[in-house]
């Protein structure tokens, strides 16, 4: 069994969760909906909290939170279904500041009858914000679901100035 290193953190809109695994590559980041770090430890025993191992991961979601950064240099690897996977992939081509719908995402993957699968895995990406599932939005602009809820969604796009009258800065 392979070691999972974790960190809790905060950011502007909550407490997050970062895992690497033994490579160092992500395979986790969310918001931790109301979870102390005290209760991952208590029901994620395998995970074993390391701040030096997931540093650079916390650095770079600072500087996002802050305006300073667009793209991310991290190696993420995701676990799930090959199609889970392939739409995760693809959010990573939504660029900063856009937003495309899930049948957008779907005809992107070549599966333009696909939008209800599309969205079902969009739902279970498990790297929030690195893979920018929060990007895509219904096909007439609404906001719908989100895993870390849609205020945060809504703060998200805010952030990178894809809703009007954004500002682009969560501080």
């Amino acid at each position: 069994m392979t070691t999972q290193r974790a960190e809790y953190f905060d950011t502007p809109l909550g407490p997050m969760l970062a895992v690497v695994n033994d490579a160092g590559q992500l395979t986790r980041l969310d918001f931790s909906k109301g979870r102390s770090r005290a209760r991952f430890e208590q029901e994620e025993p395998e995970l074993k909290f390391d701040a030096r191992a997931c540093a650079t991961v916390r650095r770079q979601t600072t500087e996002y939170f802050r305006g300073r950064r667009r793209d991310f240099d991290l190696d993420v690897a995701p676990v799930g279904t090959e199609f889970q996977c392939k739409v995760w992939r693809t959010l990573l081509d939504i660029p900063y500041g856009e937003t495309w719908s899930y049948g957008q995402l779907a005809r992107r993957i070549r599966k333009p009858t696909a939008s209800r699968a599309v969205g079902a895995a969009n739902g279970k990406n498990p790297i929030a914000i690195i893979i920018p599932c929060h990007r895509v939005i219904g096909s007439n602009g609404t906001l719908t679901g989100y895993g870390g809820g849609l205020s945060k969604k809504e703060k998200l796009l805010e952030l990178e100035g894809a809703l009007p009258d954004a500002t682009g800065s969560l501080f």
